[in-house]
């Protein structure tokens, strides 16, 4: 076989390889969570990303604003937003700011295989919580049904084959994960005792430069905010039936979260040892879900699309607490969006998403 016989065999082979690839795209892919679904999909065995639209960056290479993405994407450019170039994907996913989602949504919505929606426009299912909580009436309120929640230890059988699909905020995953199990087994008090205590890595922010986000701010500093207002709070009360006091953090560190749950339980009786038990079953045949007797921490969860979870049960003061730790932009966003695109596609779920994380 001569060389150019050959070169065009290796070309038709990776044509074929190619064009049997679930096509992806990325609305918002300059964002934090846009840059972490590409660093994903570089790895991903069945997706293949073939439209990366980032307005702001639009016509400058992905490996000149992430450079530990040039392995993946050579050069490959950032390109403006046209519906033309994502109409008739598999897979489309919108790293876009809250309440940014929704004109997207009315351009791609049944136009893809799978509206996947990272921002928090499709979370809440009662359209009044929107001018309430993020301060603008919402303009698609008719679609709010047809989003499946995107927390697959929870709703894994309505994310099968699901058209679209509202991934959860990285806070509320924590927290949900958390309390679910015992909300369900009707072990804890829903109303008038559950604290959530958050704390976030600097990540979650975004990636637009903010006065309280700087180097100088954030560096050797730890602070609450949002206190009684924050956004995830509905959310969070939303997917567990519980009255939930929120405040969350912001954490020196670039990556992670770390929720500290409170709840009463339901019964004098209940132990360390039954909450513990209780997770474990819960979360038994779930590939993302670590439970352990150690405390967790962020670190552990670095890179990785695990969660890891603890509880204890304090006689003296009659408190249960649950304690979890993710990577806010995997789990909590970008990992957990993928998860969430495997099942819909009927595709192994853990395909492409690291378990172990980074440490030292």
């Amino acid at each position: 076989m001569n060389k150019y016989a050959f070169d065009h065999l290796c070309c038709t082979l990776s044509f074929m390889s190619n064009s049997e690839k679930i096509r992806v795209g990325i609305v918002g892919a300059s964002g934090f969570t846009g840059a972490e679904l590409m660093r994903l999909l570089g790895n991903h065995p069945e997706m293949e990303l073939v439209a990366a639209a980032g307005d702001t960056q639009a016509g400058i290479a992905i490996k000149s604003l992430y450079p530990s993405l040039a392995a993946s994407y050579g050069d490959m450019l950032y390109s403006a937003y046209d519906p033309d170039d994502f109409q008739g994907l598999d897979i489309v996913f919108l790293g876009l700011p809250h309440m940014a989602s929704q004109p997207i949504a009315a351009d791609l919505y049944n136009k893809v295989g799978c509206l996947l929606d990272l921002g928090s426009d499709f979370r809440l299912k009662d359209p009044a919580l929107y001018p309430e909580w993020y301060g603008a009436e919402h303009s698609m309120p008719d679609l709010l049904d047809d989003f499946v929640y995107g927390l697959p230890e929870i709703f894994r059988n309505e994310l099968k084959d699901a058209k679209a699909v509202a991934v959860p905020g990285c806070y509320p995953t924590s927290a949900i994960l958390a309390l679910k199990p015992f909300v369900d087994a009707g072990q804890i008090l829903t109303h008038g005792g559950i604290v959530v205590d958050a704390a976030s890595g600097v990540s979650g922010a975004g990636r637009a430069p903010k006065p309280n986000t700087t180097f100088a701010t954030v560096d050797e500093n730890f602070s609450a905010y949002g206190l009684l207002t924050h956004r995830h709070t509905p959310e969070i009360e939303q997917e567990t039936g519980c009255q939930v006091l929120f405040t969350p953090h912001l954490a020196p560190m670039v990556r992670g979260i770390l929720a500290t749950c409170y709840a009463r339980p339901a019964n004098s009786g209940f132990s360390t040892e039954d909450a513990l038990e209780l997770l474990c079953n819960y979360y038994l045949e779930e590939p993302f879900v670590v439970v352990d007797e150690v405390s967790p921490s962020t670190k552990a969860t670095l890179g990785a699309n695990t969660v890891h979870l603890t509880a204890r049960v304090d006689q003296r003061t009659g408190w249960l607490i649950v304690i979890s730790a993710l990577d806010n932009l995997v789990k909590g966003a970008s990992g957990g969006a993928i998860q969430c695109a495997n099942i819909a596609m009927g595709i192994d779920e853990s395909a492409g998403l690291p378990v172990s994380g980074l440490m030292p």
